[in-house]
C-alpha cells in the first residue's frame, strides 16, 4: 500500500547515528520492549517545558550507534494538550533536544490488532520508515488468533516483526529489521480520505502560509482540520491573526456538506482501511474464547468484591511500605550518626566540622532517608503494573475519584502520600492527562505523611488530656488523645476535597477526561522489568531531586550557624569530649575494680560522680550557648522578624524559628525546639524534658506561651503547610517547572495560616 523511495546517502551506514522513536498503545508491552532493546541502560529526565518523562536508551548494534526514544503510550496522534503534543513534535523533529527520528517502532497488541492499527495508520502519514511490532504473540495464539506477518508486511511495504517481549523472543529479529533501515528513506503517504478533504487541506495551508514564514508539515495541517478543539487548533489560534479560525470553521462545514464530517470521518476511514488491510491476513475464531484473565476479572472487577479486594491489597501495600521501610530508614539514620561520629573523632570542633556533620552529612541523610519508602513503593507499583492489575485498580476507583474531578489513576498516588508525599508525587507518572496529574500533584502534600506524626505526638502528649471514653480492661479503644490524633491525620484529606474541586473547576477548567484504559491480560511480572523500574526511580530521585534537597539543607544549616561567635561552643565541645572519654574510661576501670578492694571501688565511684557532675554542667552550659547562638543567627532573626505575623496564632518567635528550620523536613522542629529551650538537639517527641520546657515557657509578662489552643494551632498548621523541601523539589522535578512548587507552597501556607488562626482564636473563646 506504500512505496519506499530513498534519498542519497551522505555518509556510510556504519558512521551514521540513528534515532529511533518507540510508540504504541498503553498496555502493549512498550516499556518491556524498550528495556529489552536498551539493555536496561537509559537516561531519564523530562522533556523541556512539559511534565512528560523523557527516556532515551543509547546502544550500539553491529557498530551503529542508536538512540532509542521511548514516547508515552497513546491511542492516537490527535493531541488534546501540550503533553500529548510532545509525541507529535518528537516524531516531526520539532522537539528541542531530540533529532527527527530516522525510523519509528510502532508496537501493537497482536491479540487486538485491528484497534492498535489505528495509531499505526496515523504514523504512516508521517512518511518516516516504520517497523510494526506485533507484541504478545503468545497471548494471541492462546486465543486462537493466527497472523500472517509476511503477508501483512508485503501489504504495508514496511517490516513487520512478531515478538514476545516479556520472554525476550523476537528481539534479535527486531534489531535486524532496524539495522536494515536506510536513515534517509521516506515513503509515499497514501491518501485515505476523500478528495474533498485534501482540497480543504490545500486551502488551509495557503491560509497558514500567508501568516507564517515556515510551511507547517502536512501532518499538522491534517490535525488542525480533523481535531476539533484540539491542541493544534489552539496553537495556531494563538500564533495566527488572519481569520484562521473562521476559515477553519467554514472548511469543516464544507466537509460536512460533502459527507466528510470531522472528526467522525477519521475513525470511519482509518478503521475501514484497517479492516481491508487485515482481510486474509488474520484468522481468529468466530466465537470469542473466555480467557483466564476474563475469569479472574469476574471477581477482581466486581463492584463489591473487587472493591474489597482492592482496599485489602492497598492496606497491605501501604502497611508494608510503612513497616518494611522503618528498619531501613533506621539504618540510614544509624549510618548518618556513625559517619558524623567518625568525622567528629577526626576533626576538632569548628566551622568545618559543623559544616560536614550538620550540613553535608545531615543533607545527604535527608536525601537517603526517603529512599527505602520510594524503593518499596515502586516495587509494588512495578509488580502491579507488570502483572496487569494496575489498570483494574484505576477502573475500580474511577467512580469515586471522578466526583473530585480526578480519575481512578489518582488514587494510588494520593494513598502513597500518606506514607510520604515524595513517592506519592513520583507515582503520578501513571496519569496521562496533564490537568489531572497536576491536580493530583498539588493536593498530594495535603495527605498527612509520617513526618507530621512527631509534631502531633509531642503536642498531644503535652497538652491534650488523656481522657478515656471506652476501654476493656487495660486496653483503650477510644480516648481524647486518639480522637485528636485521628482528626489531625484526616484534616488534610478533608481539605483536599474542596481544593481538588476548585483546581479542576477554576484553574484547570474542562471536563474530566473520559476514562479509557485497556485491561491487559494478567501475567507473571518480569523480575528484570521490576528491578529496572525500581532502580531507575530510585536513581532518578537521588540524582535529580536529591541534589536540590541537599542544597536546601546546606542553606538552612548556614542560616542557623551564622553570624554568631561559636568559640565558646567549640571550647565546650572539646571539654565535653574529654570528659566523656574520662567517664567511659572510669566506668571501665570501676567494672574491673569490683573484684578488688572496696577502697579502690569507692575511690573510683567518687571520681566517676565528680566527672558526671562536671559533664552535666558542661552539657547544660553548651545547651544554653547553643540556644543563644540560634536566637542570634539569621534563622533566629527571621523568627523574631515574623513574630508579629504569627502572634495572632498564639506563637512566639521560638515557634517561628522552629517552623522555618523545619523547611527541609517537618520533624526538624522537634530538635530545633530542643536547642532553643537549651535541651540540646538530640531530644525526641517523647522527651519529658522538652514536654516540660514547652509547658513552662512564658511570655515576657509571665503568661504561658503554650496552651491547648496554641497546641492545636501548631498541629493544624503542620497538617496543612508545605514544610517539606523534599516534596517541593520532587514537584519541581516532576513538573519540570518552578511554577507549581511555588503555587503549592503559597496556597498550602495560606491554608495552614488561616487554619491555625481559626483554631487558636476560636479555641481561646473557650478558655
Amino acid at each position: 500500500m506504500t512505496n519506499s523511495s530513498t534519498v542519497p546517502k551522505q555518509q556510510t551506514v556504519q558512521q551514521q547515528k540513528m534515532t529511533i522513536a518507540i510508540i504504541g498503545n498503553p498496555n502493549t508491552g512498550k516499556s518491556t520492549l524498550f528495556n529489552q532493546l536498551s539493555g536496561g541502560h537509559a537516561h531519564i529526565g523530562n522533556f523541556p517545558g512539559v511534565t512528560v518523562e523523557k527516556k532515551v536508551g543509547s546502544v550500539t548494534w553491529e557498530g551503529r550507534k542508536i538512540d532509542l526514544v521511548d514516547l508515552p503510550g497513546t491511542y492516537s496522534l490527535a493531541p488534546r494538550s501540550i503533553d500529548e503534543m510532545l509525541a507529535v513534535d518528537v516524531l516531526l523533529g520539532r522537539q528541542k533536544g531530540v533529532p527527527r527520528p530516522d525510523a519509528i517502532i510502532c508496537i501493537a497488541d497482536a491479540s487486538n490488532l485491528e484497534r492498535n492499527l489505528y495509531l499505526f495508520s496515523q504514523i504512516l502519514d508521517l512518511s518516516t520508515p516504520v517497523v510494526l511490532v506485533l507484541n504478545m504473540c503468545d497471548l494471541a495464539r492462546s486465543r486462537g488468533i493466527e497472523i500472517d506477518a509476511t503477508a501483512l508486511s508485503e501489504r504495508l511495504g514496511q517490516p513487520v516483526v512478531c515478538t514476545e517481549a516479556h520472554h525476550g523472543k523476537g528481539i534479535k529479529e527486531l534489531k535486524a529489521a532496524i539495522l536494515k533501515i536506510d536513515p534517509g528513506s521516506r515513503h509515499e503517504v497514501q491518501q485515505l480520505f476523500p478528495e474533498s478533504f485534501y482540497t480543504e487541506r490545500a486551502q488551509l495551508r495557503e491560509k497558514l502560509e500567508s501568516n507564517q514564514d515556515e510551511s507547517p508539515p502536512d501532518f499538522l495541517v491534517d490535525r488542525l482540520l480533523l481535531d476539533v478543539g484540539g491542541y493544534v487548533e489552539s496553537y495556531f489560534e494563538h500564533h495566527t491573526h488572519n481569520g484562521l479560525i473562521e476559515h477553519l470553521h467554514q472548511a469543516r462545514l464544507r466537509l460536512k456538506e460533502a459527507g466528510c464530517a470531522v472528526p467522525a470521518t477519521e475513525a470511519r476511514v482509518r478503521y475501514g482501511w484497517t479492516r481491508e488491510l487485515l482481510q486474509g491476513v488474520i484468522q481468529q475464531p468466530e466465537i470469542q474464547q473466555e480467557t483466564t484473565s476474563d475469569k479472574i476479572d469476574r471477581w477482581l472487577t466486581h463492584p463489591a468484591f473487587g472493591f474489597i479486594f482492592f482496599i485489602v491489597l492497598m492496606f497491605f501495600v501501604f502497611q508494608s511500605v510503612f513497616t518494611w521501610a522503618g528498619p531501613l530508614m533506621d539504618q540510614v539514620e544509624a549510618a548518618q550518626t556513625a559517619v558524623g561520629g567518625a568525622i567528629e573523632s577526626l576533626i576538632a570542633p569548628g566551622p568545618l566540622r559543623s559544616l560536614l556533620v550538620d550540613g553535608v552529612i545531615a543533607g545527604v541523610g535527608g536525601v537517603l532517608i526517603f529512599l527505602p519508602q520510594i524503593v518499596i513503593l515502586y516495587f509494588f507499583i512495578a509488580v502491579l503494573e507488570d502483572s496487569g492489575y494496575m489498570a483494574r485498580a484505576a477502573y475500580i476507583m474511577d467512580r469515586l475519584m471522578r466526583s473530585l474531578g480526578l480519575s481512578g489513576k489518582s488514587f494510588i498516588p494520593l494513598m502513597s502520600s500518606y506514607a510520604c508525599a515524595v513517592p506519592g508525587i513520583m507515582a503520578t507518572r501513571v496519569i496521562e492527562n496533564r490537568h489531572e496529574r497536576l491536580t493530583t500533584i498539588l493536593v498530594a502534600p495535603l495527605m498527612s505523611c509520617s513526618a507530621r506524626w512527631p509534631v502531633y505526638t509531642l503536642f498531644i502528649a503535652a497538652f491534650i488530656p488523656n481522657v478515656i471514653y471506652f476501654s476493656l480492661g487495660e486496653v483503650t479503644f477510644v480516648s481524647l488523645q486518639g480522637i485528636v490524633l485521628f482528626a489531625m491525620s484526616s484534616i488534610g484529606a478533608v481539605i483536599a476535597i474542596p481544593v481538588a474541586w476548585f483546581l479542576k473547576r477554576v484553574c484547570f477548567k474542562g471536563d474530566v477526561a473520559p476514562f479509557v484504559m485497556e485491561l491487559p491480560g494478567y501475567k507473571w511480572p518480569s523480575p528484570r522489568n521490576v528491578i529496572y523500574r525500581v532502580y531507575n526511580r530510585g536513581k532518578s530521585f537521588v540524582v535529580k531531586a536529591g541534589t536540590l534537597i541537599f542544597a536546601t539543607s546546606i542553606v538552612i544549616w548556614a542560616a542557623g550557624y551564622f553570624p554568631g561567635d561559636h568559640s565558646e561552643q567549640f571550647t565546650l565541645q572539646e571539654q565535653i569530649e574529654t570528659v566523656d572519654a574520662s567517664v567511659e574510661k572510669t566506668e571501665a576501670q570501676l567494672e574491673t575494680a569490683k573484684a578488688e578492694t572496696p577502697e579502690k571501688v569507692e575511690s573510683l565511684e567518687v571520681q566517676l560522680n565528680n566527672l558526671e557532675s562536671t559533664q552535666s554542667l558542661l552539657y547544660e552550659r553548651q545547651n544554653h550557648v547553643s540556644g543563644q547562638l540560634i536566637e542570634n543567627s539569621y534563622l533566629g532573626k527571621a523568627g523574631h522578624l515574623i513574630e508579629p505575623a504569627v502572634r495572632p496564632l498564639g506563637w512566639d518567635w521560638k515557634i517561628g524559628v522552629g517552623v522555618i528550620a523545619s523547611f527541609p523536613a517537618r520533624e526538624v522542629i522537634i530538635s530545633t525546639l530542643g536547642t532553643i529551650y537549651s535541651l540540646g538537639g538530640d531530644v525526641d517527641e517523647e522527651s519529658e524534658g522538652l514536654i516540660g520546657s514547652i509547658r513552662s515557657a512564658t511570655w515576657p509578662d509571665g503568661r504561658k506561651v503554650f496552651n491547648i489552643p496554641v497546641a492545636i494551632s501548631i498541629m493544624v498548621f503542620f497538617a496543612l503547610c508545605a514544610q517539606c523541601a523534599a516534596t517541593l523539589m520532587v514537584m519541581r522535578r516532576e513538573t519540570n517547572s518552578w511554577v507549581w512548587p511555588i503555587v503549592s507552597f503559597t496556597y498550602m501556607t495560606t491554608l495552614a495560616y488561616l487554619g491555625a488562626l481559626v483554631s487558636y482564636q476560636v479555641g481561646m473563646l473557650f478558655i
